[in-house]
């Protein structure tokens, strides 16, 4: 018999919201992305997130309500569950925080290369070139993308060398020009170097195609690939898809988790075709599917460049379109609204913050409740276990019924 139900994830990439017990030890003590953008900003129009318990619940995470301003205005009159996550992974990073709110949390530690020149070992770029053909690389430390390709973009045209660089976390990450490179050589390369960074136990390989022509012109395309190791257990993506349900991804979480328990992988980038795939995708969702959506914009446009701004207008764009969503959800669905890590934009450095995230879950027949903060990110995923009555996971504790 088919399951009944639909639910969405809307995971806003680095969206925290202060508080984490243990920031101090990651050397993030007192980052607060949401309330120092609403503090910088002098205040945010986010009713609809307002009237579904974000702020609320940013005030129980951190112990202070953000100055948001008067939020009138609401579109969307929905019950909603809503509260924080306290992330019990060791990293603060992209995959911790996906695989967590699925149920499979990273309780080891992953490898990571140095941030000064040269980040990574030379018996590794030997290895990469060797067999990639390459004449050498550019770059070899950690960076900024944005800020390494217009520096280096130049120079590779002209030499054919790869940008190579890395970040806090766990990745390695190669930059190449689409027209003088080519997309289908940088993806290659990426596969090299993916299986040759395996002994360092390092998360993801990313490649970062870019196009223009000269310095301060050069500007990254969509067609970024991340090559992820797998989770190390078993996701609720996975027990959705053995069961016969639809899991669709949207934007970059088919990466995340190494294609495991996706079912369609459908691509979109930039807040508004993200919005506009997520509601198309949600729309033709058939009973028993999960639609879950990365909004990357929050953190590699706006948090990383510490854009306060950006990220302000983003939100309220969010915000925006927060209502199309609702419209369109019948009896029985539910959706999510959370995030993987903080990336206060008001912080120190350019890198992520560990943070408390917002977990709003809302819905036609959602009980309306203040959830408090939550022992892990991966409560998310075992409520979504219980939402469609599969298999308890091995972490998390549901929060469907409370």
């Amino acid at each position: 018999m088919t399951k009944k139900g639909r639910a969405v994830i809307l995971m806003m990439d680095s969206f925290g919201l202060g508080g984490a017990e243990d920031a101090a030890r990651f050397g993030d003590e007192g980052a607060n992305t949401l309330g120092h953008i609403a503090a910088v900003r002098g205040g945010l129009k986010i009713p609809n997130l307002a009237a579904l318990g974000l702020l609320k619940a940013a005030q129980a995470s951190c112990g202070k309500m953000p100055l948001a301003g008067p939020q009138d205005g609401a579109s969307v009159h929905m019950p909603s569950k809503y509260g924080f996550m306290r992330e019990i992974s060791h990293g603060k990073d992209t995959s911790s925080g996906h695989w967590e709110m699925a149920g499979s949390p990273v309780e080891f530690e992953w490898g990571y290369f140095k941030p000064d020149y040269p980040s990574f070992p030379p018996e590794l770029i030997e290895k990469i070139c060797t067999e990639a053909g390459l004449p050498g690389i550019l770059g070899n430390k950690a960076a900024s993308g944005t800020v390494i390709i217009d520096e280096l973009g130049e120079e590779h045209i002209k030499t054919g060398k790869p940008i190579c660089y890395t970040s806090a976390d766990s990745v390695f990450q190669i930059a190449a020009h689409e027209k003088y490179f080519g997309l289908d050589r940088l993806y290659k390369v990426c596969e090299i170097a993916f299986k040759h960074v395996a002994p360092y136990n390092i998360a993801r390989v990313i490649a970062r195609p870019f196009e223009g022509e000269k310095k301060g012109e050069f500007k990254r395309t969509k067609n970024r690939h991340d090559y992820s190791v797998k989770p190390p257990m078993k996701t609720v993506l996975d027990e959705i898809k053995e069961a016969g349900g639809a899991v669709i991804s949207v934007g970059k979480i088919s990466d995340i988790f190494a294609k495991q328990g996706i079912t369609q992988a459908v691509k979109a980038s930039g807040l508004e075709e993200l919005w506009n795939v997520t509601l198309a995708q949600a729309a033709a969702a058939p009973d028993f599917s999960l639609v879950f959506t990365n909004f990357v914009d929050f953190d590699m446009t706006w948090g990383h460049r510490r854009d306060v701004e950006g990220y302000a207008q983003g939100l309220e764009y969010f915000d925006a379109r927060l209502p199309e969503l609702a419209a369109q959800m019948r009896e029985g669905d539910i959706a999510f609204i959370t995030a993987d890590h903080g990336c206060d934009p008001t912080y120190k450095g350019t890198d992520h913050t560990r943070e408390h995230v917002p977990v709003i879950m809302f819905g036609p027949g959602v009980t309306a409740k203040a959830l408090g903060g939550r022992d892990s990110y991966a409560d998310l995923g075992q409520t979504l276990a219980d939402f469609f009555k599969l298999p308890p996971l091995k972490y998390g504790k549901s929060f469907l019924n409370d």
